[in-house]
């Protein structure tokens, strides 16, 4: 029975693996690079890149929420350990960095939780 119950638990690890090959651990970190957005302009009307980096700048500094745009063109609303990271972020604005953290999507929306600059 115990042979039974390993094969078995052996051949259900290996489907889910198949089956997601996207999971991940909920503690691992991903390195994402991108460019630095002040989320509200570019929702509104696609601001971003140099031409807005002195908007994003001044929107991020006072606390609008931040955003990063991946090379794949996933955007993501990023924050530090359930705190904002408006900060360490808005001198990046309209420029490309690498950015570490936690991945989690929910109903359509990507968040980097818990980022920090990758140096």
């Amino acid at each position: 029975m115990n042979k039974i119950t390993s094969f078995l638990s052996i051949g259900a690890i290996a489907v889910l693996s198949v089956l997601s090959p996207n999971a991940r651990a909920a503690d691992e970190t991903t390195t994402i690079k991108g460019e630095v957005l002040d989320l509200v302009c570019y929702t509104d009307h696609g601001a971003q890149g140099e031409k807005h980096m002195a908007c994003a700048q001044k929107c991020i500094a006072s606390g609008l929420p931040v955003g990063l745009k991946a090379e794949d063109g996933k955007v993501y609303l990023v924050v530090g350990q359930h705190k904002p990271i408006n900060k360490e972020l808005a001198s990046e604005a309209g420029k490309v960095v690498t950015l570490k953290g936690k991945v989690v999507m929910k109903d359509g929306v990507n968040l980097l939780e818990n980022a920090e600059i990758v140096k």
